[in-house]
């Protein structure tokens, strides 16, 4: 149903140029069936203080069984606190290039988002985060894709799995970025003019809709080079201007609700179920234009979280009521104006 979904608006067009098809492991939606096996444990008690790489196998199973050697590593900032998650996200390195047959041709490193904590509403949070990723995969190509995974985690030599959970592997931004005829900006802090208006206006307004105030288009937590939780595509290592802004790691949305999501200091509201519009001022216009696809597909979206495959009917109801809302704050530009375009940032 999801893949249906996918096409039916790729052929709308929303977002500009038609992007090329995705390797094997993202080209569909049907949730696949994977192991890990190696020092899981080590990397999990490990995970707060270092990230380093471990010798492990990913074994794919299904009518085509597929191994292979990986390196695995704990990754991610507020996630690997022990506080927040007992079981943080991993990085999987392939250490030898998937052959031309395998399901994963075409990858050498991804992002595992795992299930963070043992209990059942958790994998819930995982299953609404991954609805997130989807819901912008619908509006524009230039996002990154996901695969639902059930993962049975091993150590080394265990006949069996130790736990048993959901997952889902996120697309390569490189990945991502040649499927759109673009490249990666590896650069400091920016400044607002050099992004796409355009895109950014897009990106802004799905972070309203999904309740996120976590982000930061044009400059990085401090040391570190820009982005928050966005990566910049642009069309040449060398590009400027109209870098396009990709966002990802929603777990402190409104929409996922995660236990441990607080609103960022620089906010002042009470919970990350409130929506605040933080596109920048000098994109109003294009955020207008934005608004306008979003209402064009509401019921597309709003179709997703049932498409969800072990998202509760509960969960299910929660999510639409929510995103229900941000299309009652976007009826049209006149409410738009008004209830977002007032809090801009200039």
């Amino acid at each position: 149903m999801m893949h249906r979904l996918l096409t039916l608006l790729a052929a709308l067009a929303l977002a500009g140029p038609a992007a090329a098809e995705p390797h094997p492991l993202f080209a569909a939606d049907e949730t696949i069936r994977l192991t890990i096996r190696g020092p899981v444990g080590a990397i999990r008690r490990a995970a707060e203080r270092e990230t380093d790489a471990h010798d492990a196998t990913l074994v794919l199973a299904g009518p085509a069984p597929e191994s292979h050697a990986i390196r695995l590593s704990a990754r991610g900032l507020s996630r690997r606190r022990r506080d927040v998650c007992t079981f943080p996200p991993l990085r999987i390195e392939f250490v030898a290039n998937p052959g031309a047959t395998s399901f994963f041709r075409g990858q050498r490193r991804l992002k595992l988002v795992t299930h963070c904590q043992q209990s059942d509403s958790f994998q819930q949070h995982l299953l609404l985060e991954y609805a997130a990723y989807r819901l912008l995969n619908l509006l524009s190509p230039r996002s990154l894709r996901v695969r639902l995974a059930a993962i049975d985690y091993a150590e080394g030599g265990a006949s069996a799995p130790f736990v048993s959970r959901l997952g889902f592997l996120i697309e390569d931004v490189d990945d991502a970025a040649r499927r759109n005829g673009l490249v990666e900006i590896e650069t400091g802090n920016i400044a607002a003019g050099r992004l796409s208006p355009g895109d950014a206006a897009r990106a802004a307004l799905f972070m309203y809709m999904i309740g996120n105030l976590d982000w930061s288009m044009v400059a990085g937590p401090a040391g570190d080079s820009c982005c928050h939780n966005f990566k910049l595509l642009g069309a040449a290592a060398g590009a400027t201007g109209g870098l396009i802004p990709i966002p990802y790691d929603f777990d402190y949305s409104g929409l996922v609700d995660a236990p441990y999501a607080v609103p960022p200091d620089q906010v002042s509201v009470a919970s990350v179920r409130t929506r605040r519009y933080r596109g920048y001022c000098a994109h109003n216009a294009e955020a207008q234009a934005a608004a306008a696809e979003f209402r064009a597909a509401r019921a597309t979206l709003l179709a997703v979280p049932g498409a969800i495959p072990g998202l509760s009917a509960r969960n299910r109801d929660r999510a639409v009521a929510y995103l229900s809302r941000f299309f009652d704050d976007i009826g049209d530009a006149r409410a738009v104006s008004s209830n977002l375009l007032g809090t801009c940032l200039r």
